[in-house]
């Protein structure tokens, strides 16, 4: 077999028409898919790290706040002394609840979105 005609089988292999029975395949649909997966998971982790532990999380804020609440404490006892300079352990707190309302707004949504598709199925 001479060269001329290997290449001339190659290129007819290539330029071959596609079967009708195979799905249409475009890897400019790949490529988007793999970019919008790197973007959901990085918003993820933004979200998930600014509730969970920025400056501390969310957590010890809530039973900070709590305990001025419910009991005799204040909140120079957890070193607030004004905002926005010496927050003591409320430090962060505008980024945690922007994390926590955010959250709740993604949850509802693939609530509304899971629904949706439950009741469709029926």
């Amino acid at each position: 077999m001479k060269l001329g005609e290997s290449a001339r089988r190659l290129l007819d292999w290539l330029d071959a028409p596609d079967d009708p029975a195979v799905p249409g395949y475009d890897p400019v649909h790949l490529g988007a898919l793999l970019i919008l997966v790197l973007v959901v998971v990085g918003a993820l982790y933004w979200l998930l790290w600014t509730l969970l532990v920025f400056e501390g999380g969310i957590f010890p804020k809530i039973g900070a706040a709590l305990s001025v609440a419910f009991t005799s404490k204040t909140l120079a006892d957890y070193g607030y002394l004004g905002q926005p300079y010496a927050m003591g352990a409320f430090e962060g707190w505008v980024g945690n609840v922007c994390a926590l309302a955010l959250t709740a707004g993604a949850l509802a949504a693939l609530f509304y979105l899971y629904s949706r598709a439950a009741q469709r199925r029926r």
